[in-house]
């Protein structure tokens, strides 16, 4: 039989929201060590117009490094799923729903965090700034990685929405895959209030 849980349905939403902010910091953090630079040259012709470029094929680094984050926090919430289901007592859609929000706040965090490293360790570049002069008409720049796949709202708002998409899918699976209505949390099957809960669905239903 489930044990009747310490703490309520609340104050364990708020952990797991809390406890996911922060993993999403410390993924941040990690990304910025990982994510590849990007490498840029800029280049003065003949006519003295200023042209800008990619080195070989570091363009790729844009889409590599955003997918990288995406990567990361999918694995957060793969695992992060997995634990929260096994806080018995308190399973159902209230964890499931912080489980979300928790999600979406550690891509928030994430971004935010790896986005001030990067800046902090490579710089804003200054392409217009460069100082190219016709005895110097090449000067090359390595840039910071990018945190998302694009600076649209709706591909930043999908870039944060596919790992908690994965989240809640992870969790509704073992929900499932669980042959019991109540989930095998609290209040179990056959308790006194789950019972009068359900007597009261009942005549709610018929009611109507």
């Amino acid at each position: 039989m489930t044990p009747k849980p310490h703490r309520s349905r609340r104050s364990a939403a708020l952990i797991v929201v809390v406890a996911l902010a922060g993993c999403g910091a410390v993924l941040g953090v990690l990304w910025s060590w990982m994510a590849p630079s990007i490498h840029t040259v800029t280049a003065l012709t003949r006519s003295g117009d200023q042209v800008d470029a990619f080195l070989g094929t570091e363009s790729d680094n844009l889409f590599v490094a955003a997918a990288m984050l995406i990567g990361l926090l999918s694995m957060l919430a793969i695992v992060s799923a997995v634990l929260v289901w096994q806080w018995r007592p308190h399973r159902g859609p209230v964890l499931v729903t912080a489980l979300w929000i928790g999600q979406l706040a550690a891509g928030v965090t994430a971004a935010g965090a790896g986005a001030m490293l990067v800046r902090w360790r490579y710089g804003t570049p200054e392409h217009q700034g460069a100082p190219l002069s016709p005895e110097n008409r090449v000067h090359y720049l390595t840039e910071a990685p990018p945190v998302f796949l694009g600076d649209g709202p709706l591909q930043i708002a999908l870039n944060l929405l596919l790992p908690a998409a994965v989240a809640a899918l992870t969790y509704a699976v073992m929900a499932v895959a669980t042959p019991r209505d109540d989930l095998e949390g609290w209040p179990p099957e056959g308790h006194q209030g789950f019972e009068a809960a359900s007597r009261s669905g009942v005549r709610t239903i018929t009611g109507i």
